[in-house]
């Protein structure tokens, strides 16, 4: 084990607990390999599964894993119009598994997501009957400021890229806290504690994975 793997595992670890001990399921794998064989192990075959546009879920391969599976997988981007596209989206309330990650994630379990259309922050507050989230050891920081400031001064910005987004962080690189028509930062949400036990479960990953 090199000496990356072996500060990630004992920080991993740490925040594994951290977040047991605010009411959720969590786990930590060496690999997204591990990562996503852990996650079928938790989905039973048959199950419903809605997510948003997580780039975890995709670089983990799950997201190959759940559509070619034995599950009713609602993939959005199949729909062939916004209509359609929306109802598959108002699935997540209903869905037996809602499928994500996290903008950042403090080392004492707290984590910060960011969103414009709010699909995604609201299945997690509300909805599914369990929320998976795979996050990778990148996304984990020192504290709940610096979850905040990564989730909109690094994962904010690089998403207008991504989605070609009209907004000063599109092109400065930082949050400059817009009111853009453009702006994905509309709804924040800071999650510290799940009432229901053990509905989120959450899997970190000794990967760089998403944004």
């Amino acid at each position: 084990m090199d000496v990356r793997r072996k500060r990630n595992e004992a920080l991993g670890r740490r925040v594994v607990q951290a977040l047991e001990s605010r009411n959720m399921e969590a786990y930590y794998e060496a690999t997204k390999e591990e990562a996503v064989k852990k996650a079928l192990e938790l989905i039973p075959k048959g199950s419903t599964i809605n997510m948003g546009g997580s780039m975890s879920v995709r670089e983990s391969g799950l997201l190959d894993a759940v559509s070619s599976g034995d599950y009713e997988f609602y993939d959005r981007d199949m729909a062939a119009t916004p209509e359609e596209r929306n109802e598959i989206a108002l699935k997540a309330f209903t869905c037996d598994w809602f499928l994500g990650s996290v903008n950042a994630m403090s080392e004492d379990g707290v984590f910060v997501n960011i969103d414009g259309n709010a699909n995604r922050v609201a299945a997690y507050a509300f909805g599914p009957k369990n929320v998976l989230l795979i996050v990778g050891m990148n996304k984990v920081v020192k504290t709940e400021e610096d979850a905040m400031h990564r989730a909109r001064n690094e994962a904010a910005p690089i998403n207008t890229q991504r989605f070609d987004c009209d907004t000063p962080c599109t092109k400065n690189g930082s949050c400059s806290d817009c009111k853009s028509p453009d702006c994905i930062c509309c709804q924040i949400m800071i999650t510290r504690f799940s009432r229901i036990p053990k509905r989120f479960k959450i899997i970190l990953v000794d990967e760089n994975l998403g944004f």
